[in-house]
């Protein structure tokens, strides 16, 4: 038994199950979306920039494209080191770690003297850049619960579109004003980040998990190297040196081999850099296949419409970002939107389906975008493209956080976010690469029919418009509006196969809490002469359902035992807490007066109607009271003394505590977690209930939690299910035995199965010419494809029989005397008789 004990001598618990509240939310989140403005800025700032940054270093087109890509590669490398670290130290010191690394990275890019340099500055952005968008995922994640997180990812969607909106606005207005210059777009950003840093201090209050940290050094370097060696290639391939060609077989191969290489390395190490058992799980595998897509779409696509509206119109890098604002129009109303409506109905891979559906629409529409094509059709093409992303982006997200244990929060919501990044990064050189290959193709073309076939498409170097004849300049801008319109094109069918991943995702109900984890996964407190202590040492153990009781106004901290294991039936022993008022010592306890509190969810709604039991230490009940609308109760104490509290709710866990009270008034609130109800309804392949069939659900161990039969419409249900993961068996009569696996919430989850019509096949083996049976036949059933099905010996009356098969063709082979086969169909309609004759022929 636990004894609560002062808040000054106590840490909260890791993922402690106190909600916070919606202004400390704010609060919080108002630095890390701040964080994370910096970060989309630090992109975005320079999109429309880069012409003239590119042209003034004397650069070519592969390096636009390598500005770019190097901050793309250092965030997705470090992406998943931040995730990690964020799984073993503190949060709050890594992201503003991120946020110094990026302010450095930001100062010696707008120093920096040639493209070399330029580059350079941008890895280090990108390594800071790393930690603030995976942690913002990370510390949302240990902040709010999946269900909530809709709302304020809205905000989050929000951030996205006013620094995605500002960024272009504000780098081109640097570059338009003279007195500035493009180096001021490094510098914009500072000022920010350290406003993020102040108030992240101030604000953000995270528990602290201390344990021995353990880095993937050396698959991070792996990767990095596989992932460089890659975009190496794509970036040179087609003009460096043919796509075709000795280099590209050593690069490719190269690449191929070292990703071999660090999957061994993911298998073996403590602390993987990529988790691969989380691949385990199908819903977070196509998810991260789904965002690496996504990813493809938002800056391999999106990047380059600054050089469409620049290089092929011929706007001004101010007007190139306010032509933009569609695009940033769509991700900014279907984020907040959405997050919104995800909170309030709970359904989210509908909008997975529709931002699918958007993004595939609009980026195979903008495939057709030329120099001359008119405004308001691109507007509506950029419109489709945001609202895509905007549906798309931060659910992909929120779907692998919802299915995940506490422990592996960073880790999977990095990955996610690191693939991401690997679309886009690769998206970035790989586009890039074919821009400047199809502009360098159409602008020869161009000058061909000039008559200047020797002015060939030029050394691939940005072009300043207003320095070129005008009929070389309307070649110019045909050639690149052109080319990025090609460019969407070869982007359009990644979007459609991320429309078609996402229809593979199984919706799953999104926790009330942000530390609702299966049964299984719930820890085991340490040894300390308790109830758990107990079950630690090996004792049998009960499941259990976590909460937690919490003891407010009068300094006392939280007290929680959760006690997890197998069990035969969903028996749940509730939490027992020692809390006291106005004396530590119980047997010093004087007159007692009452106890009071509120009773709240998981997810710090309060509890109405919720019953509330006080009996003694001998077991006779001394008070009884309900819960008032707003969660609170009062329930008086003859005398001072230590009491039992217990409170259970409808569609709640039942919770109990222990409570010594004393001369004052105890104040003690307590969370009671949701429980779960499963329903569906068993029907055969034709659509008919099947009534009476048994219904069993196991746990992820094999142990039976629960089973029922179906009623005469095939319906089943059951209540008080703990929210996890289970397995739902079914059998009945002829039909086949199905088991399917199936996610419990802490709301309704609902679960059909199909049955299949079972076959079977039985008969008599005889003896030829005489019709006697034969005892101690072999009798062998083949498939189709000559698998052996099932053996059997037949008895003394010679019958053999195969039960539980599926409908079609099979051989039925006997031995005993020289073997016969026969082949005999199967309907799936009860069984099937089928004798055989066994003797030497005549």
């Amino acid at each position: 038994m636990t004894t609560a004990v002062s808040a000054e001598a106590q840490e909260a618990p890791p993922g402690s199950a106190v909600p916070m509240t919606h202004r400390q939310v704010l609060e919080a989140l108002s630095g890390l979306l701040l964080g994370l403005f910096v970060a989309i800025l630090s992109a975005t700032v320079v999109s429309n920039a880069l012409p003239t940054i590119i042209a003034d270093l004397h650069a070519t087109e592969a390096t636009y494209s390598w500005v770019i890509t190097a901050e793309l590669l250092a965030t997705t490398v470090t992406t998943p080191i931040w995730g990690k670290l964020a799984d073993l130290v503190s949060k709050k010191v890594l992201v503003q770690l991120g946020l110094i690394i990026y302010v450095v990275g930001s100062a010696l890019g707008g120093l920096a003297p040639n493209a070399g340099l330029l580059i350079g500055a941008r890895v280090i952005q990108g390594i800071g850049v790393g930690g603030l968008t995976a942690l913002v995922q990370v510390i949302m994640a240990a902040m709010i619960s999946p269900r909530e997180r809709g709302r304020y990812s809205g905000y989050l969607g929000a951030t996205f579109a006013l620094a995605t909106v500002a960024g272009p606005l504000i780098g081109g207005v640097i570059v338009d004003t003279d007195w500035l210059g493009w180096r001021w777009c490094f510098y914009v950003g500072v000022p920010f980040a350290i406003i993020a840093l102040i108030v992240l201090q101030r604000t953000l209050r995270l528990p602290v998990i201390k344990r021995e940290v353990s880095i993937d050094w050396i698959g991070a370097a792996v990767f990095s190297a596989a992932t460089s060696l890659l975009l190496i290639w794509v970036s040179f391939a087609g003009s460096k040196y043919d796509w075709l060609s000795w280099q590209t077989g050593a690069m490719v191969g190269g690449a191929a081999l070292l990703a071999v290489i660090f999957v061994a390395v993911e298998l073996r190490v403590k602390e993987p850099l990529v988790p691969m058992r989380l691949f385990a799980h199908r819903a977070i595998s196509l998810s991260v296949v789904a965002s690496m897509l996504v990813g493809v779409a938002m800056y391999g696509v999106t990047t380059f419409l600054s050089q469409y509206f620049q290089l092929a119109r011929g706007e001004s890098p101010t007007m190139a970002g306010i032509l933009t604002l569609p695009l940033i129009f769509g991700l900014a109303l279907t984020s907040t939107v959405v997050g919104q409506i995800i909170t309030r109905t709970g359904r989210w891979k509908i909008f997975l389906i529709l931002g699918g559906i958007c993004l595939t629409a609009g980026i195979a529409l903008a495939g057709m975008l030329r120099f001359d094509t008119d405004y308001w059709q691109i507007a509506i093409y950029m419109f489709l493209i945001g609202a895509g992303v905007g549906m798309m982006m931060q659910n992909l997200v929120l779907a692998v956080q919802n299915q995940v244990r506490m422990q592996d929060l960073g880790a999977a919501s990095s990955v996610v976010v690191f693939f991401r990044t690997l679309g886009g990064t690769a998206g970035v050189a790989a586009l890039g690469a074919v821009l400047a290959n199809r502009v360098a193709v159409y602008t020869s073309d161009g000058l061909t029919k000039l008559g200047l076939p020797g002015a060939g498409g030029g050394d691939g170097t940005i072009p300043v418009l207003s320095e070129l004849p005008p009929p070389v300049r309307g070649v110019v801008k045909s050639a690149f509006g052109h080319g990025v319109g090609d460019i969407f094109l070869y982007a359009a069918p990644l979007a459609l196969l991320s429309l078609v991943v996402v229809l593979f995702i199984k919706e799953v109900a999104l926790r009330g809490s942000s530390t609702d984890v299966p049964a299984t996964d719930a820890g085991t407190p340490s040894d300390n002469g308790t109830m758990a202590g107990r079950h630690a040492q090996g004792h049998p153990r009960e499941l259990v359902s976590v909460g937690a009781g919490h003891q407010s106004g009068n300094g006392l901290a939280d007290a929680q035992t959760a006690i997890n294991g197998p069990a035969t039936a969903p028996l749940r022993v509730p939490n027992v807490a020692y809390a006291s008022a106005g004396t530590t010592d119980p047997q010093d306890l004087g007159g007692g007066s009452g106890i009071r509190g509120f009773i709240r969810g998981s997810d710090g709604t309060p509890v109405s109607h919720a019953t509330l039991t006080l009996i003694d230490m001998r077991g006779q009940q001394l008070g009884h009271t309900v819960t008032q609308a707003d969660g609170s109760y009062n329930v008086r104490t003859p005398a001072g003394g230590t009491y039992v509290l217990i409170a259970s709710a409808a569609e709640h866990d039942p919770q109990v505590a222990t409570l010594a009270v004393g001369d004052q008034p105890l104040e003690f609130d307590l969370i009671l977690a949701g429980s779960g109800r499963l329903s569906g309804t068993v029907r055969d392949t034709e659509g008919r209930p099947v009534a009476q069939a048994m219904v069993i659900v196991t746990d992820v161990r094999g142990d039976v939690v629960t089973t029922g039969a179906t009623l005469d419409d095939g319906t089943f249900g059951f209540t008080g299910v703990v929210a996890g993961t289970y397995t739902i068996a079914v059998s009945a009569g002829i039909y086949r035995p199905a088991a399917v696996p199936v996610e419990v919430g802490t709301g309704h989850t609902t679960q059909d199965i199909v049955l299949q019509a079972g076959a079977r096949v039985r008969g008599t083996v005889r003896v030829k010419n005489g019709d006697g049976p034969l005892a101690d036949a072999r009798v062998t059933l083949l498939d189709t494809a000559g698998n052996v099905v099932g053996t059997a010996t037949t008895g003394e009356d010679g019958e053999y029989a195969f039960a539980d098969l599926t409908s079609g063709q099979y051989t039925v082979i006997a031995t005993g005397y020289p073997p016969v086969a026969s082949a005999v169909n199967l309907a799936g309609q009860g069984d099937d008789d089928h004798d055989l004759w066994l003797g030497h022929a005549e």
